[in-house]
């Protein structure tokens, strides 16, 4: 196994739980939060798929925006330019898993990125107003090169930036789709399978999986 130089998180469902919005969801939507942060979820990742497939690429905050309101009109409900903005706004503060800051703490003598499918004006905020900012080298954004991960663009663009052989990258993500990419692509991979669920059908198995980030510590030095 080569040794390992970079480590590289994903954002969404990997540093940060998505779903810790759905209480600002209920207060709104009483009783609809969870179906609301559930059917969010998919169809933000469903719309950057599409989005890519059909070759119109659009920023995140875009995508994040549409597929509020999507998820909102399924359980019948209207939502007011107020509620979405204030909505949109809670993207930006989204709570750290529990194990983040202690392990990202722990492995500052790696070069450190986040690399995310977030655009800028939702991913540079979120990682500010969170207790992990300025713990990392570089934050890079598939914003940058206008294509969507799993896209084989999209991590060359990360590697361009990270300047290490692919082999020296560990790509971490809870998303079962992104280590699938990840790999096909190249990087090492660990998938934090927080929600316990089977490995992708893709014969592109992760490297390692864990419970949570407390498993990559093994990868130091």
């Amino acid at each position: 196994m080569t040794a390992v130089k970079a480590f590289v998180f994903d954002v969404y469902g990997t540093l940060f739980d998505v779903h810790s919005i759905k209480e600002k969801c209920n207060l709104y939507f009483p009783g609809k939060g969870d179906a609301i942060s559930s059917t969010w979820r998919e169809k933000q990742i469903e719309y950057s798929f599409l989005k890519e497939l059909m070759n119109d690429y659009d920023t995140f905050y875009n995508v994040t925006r549409d597929s509020l309101k999507y998820a909102v009109e399924e359980q019948n409900e209207i939502i007011t330019k107020q509620q979405q903005d204030d909505l949109l706004r809670s993207y930006l503060t989204l709570s750290l898993f529990p194990e983040v800051e202690n392990v990202i703490t722990q492995v500052q003598d790696m070069t450190l990125a986040v690399f995310s499918n977030g655009s800028h004006d939702m991913l540079d905020p979120l990682i500010n107003n969170s207790r992990i900012k300025d713990k990392f080298d570089h934050i890079i954004s598939v914003d940058e090169v206008k294509h969507y991960k799993p896209t084989t663009s999209a991590y060359q663009h990360c590697l361009d930036i990270l300047q290490v052989d692919k082999k020296e990258v560990l790509f971490m993500s809870s998303n079962g789709w992104d280590i699938s990419g990840a790999k096909h692509f190249g990087f090492q991979t660990a998938w934090i399978n927080r929600n316990r669920l089977p490995v992708e059908g893709l014969n592109l198995l992760p490297n390692v999986i864990y419970k949570d980030l407390n498993g990559i510590l093994e990868w130091q030095d």
